[in-house]
């Protein structure tokens, strides 16, 4: 995970994420996952899974569409990252770390292994106010 501590003006100042960022042009989801985490971390990855599509509706910040990927297998060594702190946290340890509300949702998704879907998460704010799985709305 990485805790973003080093960002200034970041509206994920102090959140613990997974790696990641946009998009450069011409790059499919998988493009971008591999080039992100091997600039933000070191590591080339190998081997992956396509989990899902998140969608972040927000009153304060721009709308944004993430793609979650699970990394299996890498090579590489680690790098320091100019966005935060890296480090390994146990599956386990993951849901007490500060970090978005909805992160908590889909990181249990990809923990049961669900099929690949689609989240719509609504904020007002820092608050959660919806959250929607596959086209319907679930409890947070």
């Amino acid at each position: 995970m990485l805790h973003r501590t080093k960002k200034e003006n970041d509206l994920n100042h102090d959140k613990w994420l997974g790696v990641g960022g946009k998009f450069e042009e011409g790059e499919s989801p998988e493009d971008c996952m591999l080039r992100e985490v091997r600039e933000e971390t070191g590591y080339t990855i190998t081997q992956w899974r396509y989990c899902g599509i998140v969608t972040f509706i927000s009153d304060i910040w721009e709308s944004e569409h993430m793609h979650l990927f699970v990394c299996t297998d890498w090579t590489g060594d680690e790098i320091v990252c100019n966005e935060g702190d890296l480090e390994w946290i146990e599956k386990k340890r993951l849901i007490e770390l500060t970090m978005w509300e909805g992160d908590k949702i889909f990181l249990k998704l990809i923990d049961e292994r669900a099929p690949f879907f689609s989240l719509k998460l609504t904020y007002k704010g820092d608050d959660l106010q919806e959250a929607v799985l596959n086209g319907k709305t679930i409890n947070s």
